[in-house]
């Protein structure tokens, strides 16, 4: 039995209900109550930016994380009931991979690609360049020709790319090559001595598949679109870490394993001893 627990979860799809899936009721208030304990510590890890991330917070009246990696990964706030401290031993960390540049620096190397569209303002950081792009192109071809110009300036870069199902478009991030949610989560496990047999990580999407196919016990709720499920298998078996991964099916506390309940059947799968913890707040 682990001493410490950390539950790191990506928000929309995953513990946000915004899918086209339904949610199983009272599913939530389980992951709330559970997230409650004193044993348990709550990180957000998301590709929202903060101001999104605190209004997911009030929407759907979700529990306050101790922790909020948001961004894709570009970005770790110490979180808390009242005030928010920007990490910036993590933007430290991630800096020598641009070489002193930033994203907006980078912006000139794409201008000349059709298929790209820079997102707003409000979701461009200093390590993140984030683009719009139709699902109709060439996801591979376009990538490879990026990292072709990225790697012409020696930087160490990694594109991550997802699809916003419900506004049918493709979601492409350009960032530093260790300003993933992996590495994010793997610095905040080695900053705050958290022990990979006492994490869980829950995901549905593309840009969670880095930390699902590590050897951080992950889960990808029912809810994840079937080609990530494939992709995630086929990662997994590749890498070696099937241990490390589960695929919510259903069924637990009877519950459909869809967003928060998914995440939840993950974590009894995993660390067996919070299931007696879930069934006292389901009952």
């Amino acid at each position: 039995m682990v001493e410490r627990i950390l539950i790191c979860t990506d928000l929309d799809r995953t513990l946000l209900p915004n899918g086209s899936q339904p949610e199983s009721p009272g599913a939530r208030d389980v992951f709330s109550r559970l997230v409650s304990r004193p044993e348990v510590a709550l990180a957000y890890v998301s590709g929202r930016h903060r101001e999104l991330v605190e209004e997911a917070i009030r929407e759907y009246c979700l529990p306050v994380p101790d922790w909020v990696i948001g961004d894709v990964g570009t970005t770790i706030y110490q979180a808390g009931q009242c005030e928010w401290r920007h990490w910036t031993e993590w933007e430290d960390d991630i800096a020598a991979d641009w070489r002193g540049r930033t994203a907006r620096d980078l912006r000139s190397l794409f201008n000349d690609l059709p298929a790209l569209r820079l997102q707003e303002e409000v979701k461009q950081n200093r390590f993140k360049l984030s683009y719009y792009l139709s699902t109709q192109w060439d996801i591979e071809a376009l990538q490879q020709e990026m990292m072709h110009r990225l790697a012409a300036q020696n930087l160490a870069t990694s594109l991550i790319y997802s699809v916003d199902e419900a506004a049918e478009t493709g979601l492409l991030d350009v960032l530093p090559a260790r300003a993933t949610k992996l590495h994010a989560v793997e610095f905040l496990m080695q900053q705050q001595g958290f022990e990979v047999q006492g994490t869980v990580f829950a995901g549905d999407s593309g840009n969670d598949l880095p930390v699902i196919v590590s050897r951080i016990q992950s889960v990808l709720v029912a809810n994840a679109d079937p080609a990530v499920v494939e992709q995630a298998q086929a990662l997994v078996g590749q890498q070696g870490h099937s241990d490390a991964y589960y695929l919510a099916r259903g069924g637990f506390l009877g519950m459909n394993g869809n967003y928060s309940a998914g995440i939840l059947e993950g974590v009894a799968h995993f660390l067996p001893e919070t299931l007696a913890w879930m069934k006292e707040t389901h009952d």
